[in-house]
């Protein structure tokens, strides 16, 4: 098992990305809202991966952090979600907002993701609500404490996704939008007034 990749990012490819250490260059599938797209080619980086091996085909699948790569992990146990569909979940959202709709049984939310029907975003609600941590670590947004956790994370967390496509880090990003007292704004509003505190 390889567990991570330490090179020069190459190419950037729709899907995937070529890191090249030692004379090789590794294509390693990685979820569309990956922060290596916001990443220069030719920047050292490190690369967390998973190797898929088939009889037909072996994969590398890649991951900024450890935790996305826990949780792909988590996701291809679940009976009918392989490695694409687990992809795709990843893709739609960032780790944290899939473990809250786990966490929260909100099946609805997983069904954003390309190819996840409603059936089995339960059956991974059901399968994993168990095992991806608790909530402790997952903070609801100020000011809207009183509302559901899904509701809470909704307009903040897509106003973060966005910022993060605009290529701030995910931390100052983050913590400009827990800085927002104000309630239930549009997920503009919410990024023209973390632009402000940036």
């Amino acid at each position: 098992m390889i567990h991570y990749i330490k090179g020069t990012l190459e190419i950037k490819l729709p899907e995937s990305v070529v890191i090249e250490t030692g004379g090789v260059g590794f294509k390693i599938s990685v979820p569309s809202n990956s922060r290596l797209y916001m990443t220069q080619e030719g920047t050292e980086i490190s690369v967390f991966t998973y190797m898929n091996v088939r009889e037909d085909d072996i994969s590398l699948y890649g991951f900024d952090d450890e935790e996305g790569i826990m949780l792909f992990e988590k996701l291809i146990t679940v009976n009918g979600v392989g490695s694409k569909a687990a992809m795709a979940i990843l893709s739609a959202m960032p780790s944290g907002e899939v473990r809250k709709a786990i966490m929260y049984e909100d099946a609805d939310m997983l069904t954003r993701a390309n190819g996840i029907g409603k059936k089995t975003a339960q059956r991974i609600v059901l399968d994993l609500k168990d095992k991806v941590g608790t909530g402790a670590d997952l903070t609801v947004p100020t000011g809207m404490e009183g509302a559901s956790p899904a509701a809470a994370s909704d307009n903040k967390g897509e106003a973060l996704d966005a910022l993060i496509a605009l290529g701030y880090a995910r931390a100052e990003a983050a913590e400009a939008l827990v800085g927002i007292k104000e309630q239930d704004l549009s997920v503009e509003e919410y990024i023209k007034l973390a632009l402000k505190r940036i």
